[in-house]
């Protein structure tokens, strides 16, 4: 963005969203594949490589941050609320885990 712009643009994947697979959630928003020929692999990485997603929050006071590592008690957690296994949970948030995997 070329023009001061007052505000964060956190992307899944990174930091402050660390899980890749809420790309799809903004794909099924804004259906990019149809309407700009972006599409996603497998893994959530976007094709072409050029491309960028993410959310936009306009707002002269908001900062990036990182979660941090997050306990098997907030995976868990985490993994009923996207219908997933832990193990599931576990491969997509590997980064941020403050526990060994089982």
């Amino acid at each position: 963005i070329a023009e001061q712009y007052q505000g964060i643009r956190p992307a899944p994947g990174y930091p402050a969203c660390p899980d890749h697979t809420e790309k799809g959630t903004l794909w099924s928003l804004l259906e990019p594949e149809t309407r700009a020929g972006i599409s996603l692999t497998e893994n959530f990485a976007m094709y072409p490589g050029a491309a960028v997603s993410g959310w936009y929050f306009a707002h002269p006071d908001a900062r990036y941050f990182g979660t941090g590592k997050i306990g098997r008690d907030q995976v868990h957690d985490y993994a009923e609320r996207k219908g997933w296994s832990l193990k599931e949970s576990e491969r997509w948030l590997a980064p941020i885990l403050g526990y060994e995997p089982e």
